[in-house]
């Protein structure tokens, strides 16, 4: 697992609408939220999006963007954030080539079956590429908010 105060891993993976996005593209210019969760469309993974999105001209006040990292290929990512108006970008992962660069690929257990998959995570990276925050198995309901005040206090 990733640890504050070290180098955020880069990663090159394609977002919705299949333009490539780069981590280093943001270095020096905004601070990064960067999110990973299981599935695209569930309630869970929607309910976050749907607040990092509703918080989007709060963290564009602070230089922030948001990208929200899953297996789910390009086309899903594009429905997800269509049906829901999501302001997020989303990035397909489905290689898991991020996820295990980040930690966030780890086996679980569900109804006693065990199967490798996301752990819902959230990595705060600032303009410099340092990992500020690293924050593994959050809950969704209000974690948008929580990030938000963790993006303030970058200063």
């Amino acid at each position: 697992m990733l640890q504050t105060g070290s180098a955020a891993p880069n990663f090159t993976l394609p977002d919705a609408d299949m333009a490539i996005v780069k981590l280093a593209d943001f270095k020096g210019r905004q601070n990064v939220v960067l999110y990973f969760y299981p599935k695209d469309d569930t309630p869970s993974c929607t309910l976050e999006a749907i607040e990092f999105s509703d918080l989007e001209d709060d963290l564009i006040k602070h230089d922030t963007v948001v990208l929200g990292v899953s297996r789910d290929d390009c086309m899903s990512h594009a429905d997800f954030r269509d049906k829901h108006g999501l302001a997020v970008r989303l990035l397909s992962d489905t290689e898991t080539e991020a996820c295990k660069k980040y930690g966030v690929w780890q086996e679980k257990e569900k109804e006693g079956v065990k199967k490798m998959g996301i752990v819902r995570s959230t990595f705060v990276i600032d303009k410099k590429g340092t990992i500020r925050h690293a924050l593994y198995g959050v809950t969704p309901k209000g974690h948008a908010h929580e990030v938000l005040q963790l993006i303030k206090q970058l200063g």
